[in-house]
């Protein structure tokens, strides 16, 4: 019995420790598995549904211990265990190589649409404490050839008379660079403000400005922006390579003794005498803005001449710009007023000494939008129809147009039906030589296409745009159009390359 007792308690003795270094053994590996997990959780699923076997089988073998297994046996796990180990490290590594390959694959998808969108392109950007700043830019240059802009006049030249209206026809060079420098701070709260600043240099030498804005608000809640900047376009052209009118449509000159089609842009921005602010919000689908233009109303006229009159501006005028616009998937309607507040601002003084205010002047748009492309980059389509009214001084102007993008081609088409209800007759040079345009009605027909040639040089930032266009202006009433005059047209190579 002494002996059976003695040896009962140096079997326990020599199992103690054998016990204690399987023990050992198990809570290393243990550990070894927990590590292994926050591996291969950060890694995939693959691996968390890995490391999840492995702690099953790790129960099992707690299990086991709890039945009283012999050492053996528990050694035997062990080995399991590490054999298991190895085999989870090598899928962790291999789950970590393909996540790294492909978030590499990713970020290179990511750099080319940056490179595809010139509001995101920056030469530089850097992070602050004070916000984010970055630079940009592009350069346009334009190969052109133009007709006459046709004349909307009766005219009878004398000997040793000639015309006055700087009409003939075009063949040059323009264009410019833009450098851009936007700067923007964003609290967590949503409150941000920042500013844009975008200076041109063209090819004759001068220096001009694009945007100049500072702005601040809540974001996807409010915006409060002043200075100069575009508000919303009421008569978008799209892809509007090269279409000319009277004067530059871009500033919305009215050019006497030509044709002008009215697009709703005269309280729009970008005043070469004058600026902005603009109140704008969001909420659901709707999207509200007030925009307030302060500037020489003389301005909107070349060389300040409007019906056969030289005007006197006494006092700034008011464009109030309200617009309001409804989005839903790919369609999205616009409705604004376009109109001067200031009586009074400009006129002239007729035969008694009277002051005539000319500055009346309120537009009506209504613009609808179909976009896809955004959804499909290659075949979606933007398709544009747009109208707009003015009611002013003398005046009433009709305008309607529409645009088709598709596989970067665009054709486009506007009418546009004017009527001047009083003009002075101006007598030029002596004897009977006279210009005179009459009281009356005209319409301008107009088509314009274009179409973009994408990656020059395999850059995807390099781009070639061709446009082209053909307008035909008749007269109506007393109105009388040349027929040398009635047709204009042009053509245009554009370089475009972003940076």
């Amino acid at each position: 019995m002494k002996m059976k007792s003695l040896s009962l308690a140096i079997g326990l003795v020599l199992a103690i420790p054998l016990y204690a270094n399987a023990q050992t053994d198990m809570n290393a590996i243990e550990a070894r598995l927990n590590a292994l997990e926050q591996r291969a959780a950060n890694a995939e699923a693959r691996a968390v549904a890995a490391e999840q076997k492995a702690a099953r089988l790790e129960q099992l073998i707690v299990s086991s211990n709890a039945s009283s297994n012999t050492v053996s046996s528990k050694n035997n796990a062990s080995t399991n265990i590490e054999q298991r180990v190895s085999v989870l490290e090598k899928q962790s590594e291999d789950t970590q190589v393909k996540a790294i390959q492909t978030q590499a694959k990713l970020d290179e998808i990511g750099q080319q649409q940056v490179a595809k969108d010139t509001e995101n392109k920056g030469l530089f950007s850097t992070n602050t404490d004070w916000g984010n700043l970055k630079l940009y830019g592009d350069v346009e240059y334009n190969i052109d050839a133009a007709s006459k802009k046709g004349q909307l006049t009766s005219m009878r030249s004398m000997p040793g008379n000639q015309k006055d209206f700087d009409d003939s026809e075009k063949w040059g060079l323009n264009g410019r660079i833009l450098i851009g420098i936007d700067g923007e701070r964003a609290l967590r709260n949503g409150n941000y403000a920042g500013f844009r600043v975008q200076p041109m240099a063209d090819m004759t030498g001068k220096m001009n400005l694009d945007d100049a804005v500072f702005y601040f608000g809540q974001r996807d809640k409010w915006q409060y922006k002043i200075g100069r900047y575009e508000a919303y376009d009421m008569f978008p052209l799209n892809q509007d390579t090269f279409v000319e009118y009277s004067g530059n449509t871009a500033n919305d000159l009215y050019g006497d003794g030509f044709g002008y089609i009215y697009m709703m842009k005269e309280g729009r921005g970008r005043s070469s005498d004058g600026g902005s602010m603009m109140v704008n919000t969001q909420y659901d689908n709707w999207y509200f803005e007030l925009n307030a233009l302060v500037e020489d109303g003389t301005s909107v006229f070349k060389d300040s001449e409007y019906h056969g009159r030289k005007l006197d501006n006494r006092k700034n005028v008011i464009y109030m710009r309200p617009v309001v616009a409804w989005q839903k998937d790919n369609f999205t309607i616009a409705a604004a007023v376009d109109g001067n507040v200031i009586s009074n601002a400009y006129g002239y003084e007729d035969a008694n000494g009277n002051f005539q205010d000319q500055s009346r002047r309120t537009g009506y748009g209504l613009t609808l939008k179909w976009d896809t492309l955004s959804n499909d980059p290659i075949n979606g389509i933007v398709a544009n129809l747009s109208t707009a009214y003015l009611d002013a001084k003398n005046e009433n102007d009709f305008s309607i147009g529409g645009n088709v993008l598709w596989q970067k081609f665009q054709l486009g088409y506007i009418y546009a039906h004017n009527d001047i209800k009083a003009y002075d007759k101006k007598i030029i040079g002596n004897n009977d030589s006279y210009l005179t345009v009459n009281p009356g009605k005209y319409s301008i027909n107009t088509v314009f296409a274009s179409y973009e040639l994408p990656n020059i040089l395999g850059m995807d930032n390099f781009k070639t745009y061709l446009g082209a266009y053909y307008s035909h202006i008749d007269g109506q009433d007393d109105i009388n159009v040349e027929n040398g005059d009635k047709d204009r047209y042009g053509a245009r190579v554009r370089f475009k390359y972003l940076f």
